[in-house]
C-alpha cells in the first residue's frame, strides 16, 4: 500500500510498505480504508521544522476518515462498511492526568503524525476506544473534519462562554470554527480577526458576522465599535503570533479569560504588567477528549456548525508535496486543503 512519510523538513517521501492483515487485528482494533485527509495548519510547522514536538521520519495525516474493512473479535462501536474517524492521541492510561481523565494531556502523549506515524496510507488501524462512527448522510469531507472541529468544541469548553462577549484572534479554519462553537455555545457577540480579506469573508459565509482585519484597523479601535461599552471577557488566541496574544492582553476586561489555541513556533514575549495587574487567566487548551469528537459530529450533522465554506482546495494523493507547497504560496486564501486517496 501507499503512504506518504515527512522524512525531514520539507521532504515527502512515497512508500510502498505492506497492507495490515485482517486476521492480524488484536480483539479490540479496527482497520479502515483511509478515503480524506485535512491538512492541519501543525503539520505545516513540521514541513517547515518549526514544530516543537515533531519527529522525523513520521507518516503523515491526523485528521482523517474512511470506510470499516475489518474489526477485532470484540469490537462493538462499528461494523464493516462503517464510515469512521479517529482521534490521533496515544496515551498511556495510567499518569495522573490519565487517571482523572485529562489524557489529552497524558504524561507521555504521542500524537499521530507527529510523535507517531498517521493515518496517510491506504489501510489504517486503530483502537476501538478512539473510533467515533460517522452519522449515515455526513460526507467523508466532513468526517475528516470532525479532528479540528472537536478541538474549537473543547477549546469553548475551557471557560463560560454563555452570555458573554468573544473575540477569536485569527480566521484560519481552526479560528473559525472556535468563533462558530463559541456562538453555538451562547456567546452573547462574537468578534473573529485576521489580516485576510479572503479569510474574515468565509468566516461571514460561516455564520460569524463580525470581522476585523487588523491591518486596516487595530483591535483596540474596534472594540468599543463592535461591544460599545460592555467590552469582551473571552478572548482566543489562534493566530499564533505575538502580535495577536499581547493585543488581547491590552484590550480586554480586566479579570477576564484568554484560551490559548495555537501552536507558536516561537515563544511570544508577554505583558507581565496586562496579566497581573489585570488579573487576567491565561487558559491552555490542548486538543480534545472522546466527548468533544461527539459533540463535534453531533453539532456538525445538525447545521449548528458549517464545513462546507472551508473546504478550499482538494489534491490527491500522490501530491501530498504539491499540497504543501500549495499552502505556503496561497497561506491566504487556502483554509482546509484535503488529501482524497481515491485519486
Amino acid at each position: 500500500m501507499r503512504q506518504a512519510v515527512l522524512i525531514e523538513p520539507g521532504k515527502i517521501e512515497f512508500r510502498e510498505v505492506p497492507a495490515p492483515r485482517k486476521e492480524d487485528l488484536g480483539p479490540h482494533e479496527v482497520m479502515l480504508r483511509v478515503k480524506k485527509i485535512g491538512i492541519c495548519g501543525s503539520e505545516i510547522h513540521s514541513f517547515h521544522g518549526v514544530h516543537p514536538a515533531t519527529f522525523y521520519p513520521v507518516v503523515q495525516g491526523h485528521e482523517y476518515s474512511g470506510t470499516v474493512v475489518a474489526t477485532g473479535a470484540e469490537v462493538t462501536v462499528c461494523a464493516v462498511g462503517d464510515n469512521i474517524t479517529a482521534r490521533p492521541q496515544l496515551v498511556c492510561g495510567e499518569c495522573n492526568p490519565c487517571r482523572r481523565g485529562q489524557y489529552n494531556v497524558c504524561e507521555h502523549l504521542r500524537v499521530q503524525a507527529f510523535q507517531a506515524d498517521g493515518a496517510a496510507e491506504d489501510y489504517f488501524v486503530v483502537d476501538d476506544d478512539r473510533v467515533v462512527k460517522l452519522p449515515e448522510g455526513m460526507s467523508l469531507e466532513y468526517g475528516a473534519m470532525i479532528e479540528p472541529s472537536a478541538v474549537g468544541a473543547h477549546a469553548t469548553q475551557r471557560t463560560d462562554l454563555r452570555g458573554k462577549n468573544v473575540v477569536v484572534s485569527g480566521a484560519g479554519a481552526i479560528g473559525n470554527l472556535v468563533a462558530q462553537f463559541a456562538i453555538a455555545r451562547g456567546a452573547r457577540k462574537v468578534l473573529i480577526t485576521d489580516v485576510s480579506d479572503k479569510r474574515l469573508e468565509t468566516a461571514r459565509t460561516c455564520g460569524i458576522g463580525n470581522t476585523l482585519n487588523v491591518t486596516k484597523k487595530s483591535l483596540k479601535e474596534a472594540v468599543p465599535e463592535v461591544f460599545g461599552e460592555e467590552g469582551y471577557q473571552v478572548g482566543f488566541e489562534v493566530a499564533g503570533v505575538e502580535s495577536s496574544i499581547r493585543s488581547l492582553m491590552e484590550t480586554i476586561e480586566k479579570g477576564s479569560d484568554i484560551v490559548v489555541v495555537a501552536v507558536f513556533s516561537k515563544d511570544p514575549a508577554l505583558s507581565m504588567f496586562y496579566l497581573g495587574e489585570h488579573e487576567l487567566r491565561l487558559i491552555g487548551t490542548m486538543m480534545y477528549r472522546h466527548e468533544d469528537y461527539l459533540t463535534a459530529v453531533d453539532m456538525v450533522s445538525r447545521g449548528e456548525i458549517n464545513l462546507e465554506p472551508l473546504i478550499s482546495n482538494r489534491f490527491p494523493f500522490g501530491q501530498y508535496l504539491e499540497a504543501y507547497q500549495f499552502i505556503d504560496a496561497n497561506r491566504e486564501t487556502s483554509m482546509k486543503v484535503m488529501i482524497d486517496l481515491e485519486k
